[in-house]
């Protein structure tokens, strides 16, 4: 597409969507130097703790590597604010720790100060961005380039799962067979039927609640900010556990509950969440990898850490029908722009 060409509303989203599958065959085939590079240094230094800095959807992504840190390198993780440096001007002491940034373009701000003065303190730095030559890939200790390819709708998709995939490598220093994703990811992104249901339960919606469990929560909040930035329609995103402290008293027919559950032990937490919204007369629509499901999907034996990868795809193209149906063109939200620069 040359400057100042209009396309038809929701093309390049739409397009976008549809490329993942290629882009995660594309990072698994190509040289993933940098990431086991980055993970032997990581191990090396044998950091105390993590701290994460991120914004918008790759702050989703970050949620998503807490998980993963927690669960499968043992070590705590705080999600920061780079408020704590460019509003507050503090510097908290961050010395013997692993400091990771993530970000699509690499270029706000607060987040360049934040890893700057975080590498400053002694943190060993790690930025991941679809931008190699940004100012956030060159002030890290070791930059993780996700190779997306450019991104051109303003919401974030293939950026944002191409994040998962390389903080998944990062982290998990023997993966399971990650063959099938790339496949796996096509199948999710045929669900065509279910797709249009959800949307058209939740398109006429007053407003939406999203929720999951572990791995899956991030992929609530993901799928929430798509709703809200793509068709400005109000979405709120709760981990299951604290929807029940409190949000649930909200639940009414008008405000559907989009729940992702997960296979395991997080998947079974969800069951006392879903009755409870039933039983205060909320709709659930959930999705997952139980046939019962409203929009099933196939986990082909992939590791449930690696599940949020998929789940995420056909919620992605939901968020592109709803804004569609509402007249919306999601590829130009208004007051939105691809790139924003938070100080």
């Amino acid at each position: 597409m040359t400057p100042g060409t209009q396309t038809d509303p929701g093309t390049l989203m739409r397009a976008e969507i549809a490329e993942q599958p290629g882009v995660y065959g594309r990072i698994l085939a190509g040289d993933a130097g940098a990431i086991r590079d980055a993970h032997r240094e990581i191990a090396r230094r044998s950091p105390r703790f993590v701290t994460i800095a991120a914004r918008g959807s790759s702050d989703h992504a970050a949620l998503y590597a807490k998980y993963l840190f927690e669960t499968r390198a043992g070590l705590p993780v705080g999600l920061t604010s780079p408020s704590t440096y460019t509003v507050y001007d503090r510097h908290p002491v961050l010395a013997d720790s692993l400091f990771l940034a993530v970000s699509q373009s690499g270029t706000s701000p607060d987040l360049v100060r934040s890893l700057a003065e975080a590498r400053e303190s002694g943190a060993f730095t790690v930025a991941v961005t679809n931008t190699p030559d940004s100012a956030l890939a060159l002030a890290a200790h070791r930059h993780i380039y996700i190779d997306a390819g450019e991104e051109r709708s303003v919401a974030a998709t293939k950026t944002y799962t191409a994040e998962l995939l390389a903080l998944y490598l990062l982290i998990v220093p023997e993966p399971s067979d990650l063959a099938p994703l790339p496949a796996a990811a096509s199948a999710a992104l045929t669900h065509i039927d279910e797709v249009a249901a959800l949307a058209g339960r939740v398109g006429a919606a007053r407003s939406v609640i999203t929720t999951g469990r572990g791995f899956s929560y991030p992929s609530a909040r993901e799928v929430a900010l798509k709703l809200a930035e793509t068709s400005y329609l109000p979405a709120l995103a709760y981990s299951a556990a604290d929807l029940m402290h409190g949000p649930l008293a909200m639940i009414d027919p008008d405000m559907p509950v989009i729940a992702i559950v997960a296979p395991g032990t997080a998947g079974r937490a969800m069951a006392p969440v879903c009755d409870s919204v039933r039983e205060r007369g909320g709709a659930v629509l959930t999705v997952g990898y139980d046939q019962a499901a409203d929009l099933a999907l196939d986990r082909v034996g992939l590791d449930d850490a690696v599940l949020p990868m998929l789940e995420i795809l056909p919620l992605q193209q939901m968020a592109l029908t709803v804004a569609l149906a509402r007249g919306i063109d999601p590829d130009r939200p208004r007051g939105l722009h691809k790139v924003t620069r938070t100080n």
